[in-house]
């Protein structure tokens, strides 16, 4: 697959606002298989790196990534685009999972764990044996912390003492267990996933974010990041509906003064 081919394919997968390049060097590295120049909007493969085109691909989508990242922050802030754009943050993950889930769907990329009969079997085997297994001690464990402060309560036990120096566990997992073992989940996600199910407070919403994890088809950062994007949209429209309120209540009040006026004016007449 030549540059210009990665190129048209990469540009299939979503447009980019900005041109870029596409340029594999011939060489093998020991420290990257690729990287990206925010400057001058060049993306680099060590294509000498891969065995197959399909690896090749997921490193150029992966390049890309901050390519389109780096666009995305100098709309918002062209003083401040080319600072952190390599970063591997939350966002960059959800947008490159994203991206990997569209070459797929174009045909472009697999990541073809099922061809392997015995990593199949691995997989399975992980799934059910170890992350349900993990999700569905640690549910325990989350009502064995419940009942534990309770009994802490009744004996006059500080819990964050017994927590800290009987325990000897961090309080910042105590409390993510304690929550996973408060509300139903489904163990089947893991239990880090189940962290982040079990933070959503409204049981519909809960459904949904757990449903995610299920379907399998999103990373866990793609997952938070689309939590996080509703959460936003529901701040912004809950802001509107509070406005729009004031509007309505500030109007009536305009109202009932306007028409006080009126008796005011026409009282100051008749005297």
């Amino acid at each position: 697959m030549d540059n210009e081919k990665i190129k048209t394919m990469l540009l299939d997968i979503q447009e980019s606002s900005i041109d870029f390049s596409v340029i594999q060097t011939g060489k093998e590295s020991k420290r990257v298989n690729g990287f990206y120049k925010p400057d001058t909007h060049e993306i680099f493969l060590h294509n000498a790196n891969f065995k197959s085109e399909n690896q090749l691909i997921y490193t150029a989508i992966h390049e890309y990534t901050h390519h389109l990242v780096t666009i995305e922050k100098q709309e918002l802030n062209p003083a401040a685009a080319m600072g952190g754009c390599k970063v591997h943050t939350q966002e960059f993950w959800a947008k490159f999972g994203n991206l990997l889930s569209i070459a797929e769907e174009k045909g472009y990329y697999r990541i073809g764990w099922q061809d392997s009969p015995e990593l199949k079997e691995l997989t399975e085997d992980i799934k059910k044996n170890y992350l349900e297994k993990n999700g569905e001690l640690m549910q325990e464990f989350g009502k064995k912390l419940a009942k534990a402060w309770e009994l802490c309560k009744e004996a006059d036990i500080r819990y964050e003492d017994y927590i800290d120096r009987v325990l000897c566990l961090p309080r910042n997992a105590e409390k993510d267990i304690r929550k996973v073992g408060a509300v139903p989940v489904n163990p089947a996600i893991g239990f880090e996933n189940m962290k982040v199910v079990a933070s959503v407070k409204k049981p519909d919403q809960r459904a949904e974010v757990e449903q995610e994890f299920l379907e399998g088809n999103k990373s866990p950062s793609s997952v938070r990041e689309l939590m996080k994007q509703k959460s936003q949209s529901a701040k912004q429209d809950d802001k509107k509906t509070k406005l729009e309120k004031e509007k309505t209540r500030l109007e009536r009040t305009i109202s009932q003064l306007t028409q006080r006026l009126e008796i005011v004016e026409e009282s100051l007449a008749s005297l």
